[in-house]
């Protein structure tokens, strides 16, 4: 059975949820928006395009920075929601220059800082 974005549920924006996960390590890295458009030129180039809701343009991760998610995988959740890709990741995915935007736990009320910037 051939894929079609069309078939995906977009909220009122036209956007679907994207969470990005290391392939190799089922490591989330970070959460980001796609739409159509971005869904398709994410399977055609292999690089992973998000739509830049404060930017209302594509946002190829890693075009201005080189920490680039090459994709491994696009999978969809039951309901045809949300995203999941998986990717190899080039150095931090965040913009905070950490590996992961999950890098802040709550616990015993407080918040707790996991991991420092890379170098």
């Amino acid at each position: 059975m051939s894929f079609d974005p069309e078939t995906l549920k977009y909220n009122a924006d036209g956007l679907i949820p994207c969470i990005a996960q290391e392939a190799e390590t089922g490591e989330v890295l970070m959460l980001a928006w796609m739409n159509e458009g971005a869904i398709r030129r994410t399977l055609e180039t292999g690089r992973v395009t998000y739509w830049s809701r404060s930017r209302a343009a594509f946002w190829i991760k890693g075009e201005s920075s080189g920490h680039v998610q090459d994709l491994v995988e696009l999978r969809l959740d039951c309901d045809r929601d949300c995203l999941l890709a998986l990717v190899r990741q080039t150095g931090p995915a965040c913009h905070t220059n950490r590996r992961s935007c999950f890098y802040t736990a709550l616990r015993d009320g407080a918040e707790l800082e996991l991991m420092a910037p890379m170098e």
